[in-house]
């Protein structure tokens, strides 16, 4: 894996560049020398956050029954409308 860094202008007049250097690594976007932003491949970014998960699979997490959820009551009440 290789890791490439590209000024925001770099990134801006090159946006080809970045997506193709994404494909083998990570690449930082600097703002004035510092890291500021991270392009990942979706295959890179899917890996690292465990991919697209179901409702129901958080929902059978060990400790999900201690979770307080509190719904608030809607007030707003639909109603027909004027079309007059």
């Amino acid at each position: 894996m290789s890791i490439v860094a590209l000024t925001s202008r770099e990134f801006n007049q090159d946006t080809g560049r970045a997506k193709k250097a994404a494909e083998r690594g990570p690449v930082f976007i600097t703002d004035r020398g510092r890291p500021a932003h991270v392009l990942l491949s979706i295959a890179e970014y899917r890996r690292l956050t465990g991919g697209p998960r179901k409702i129901a699979d958080l929902l059978a997490m060990p400790g999900v029954e201690d979770i307080d959820l509190e719904l608030p009551v809607l007030r707003d009440v639909a109603r027909p409308a004027d079309l007059s």
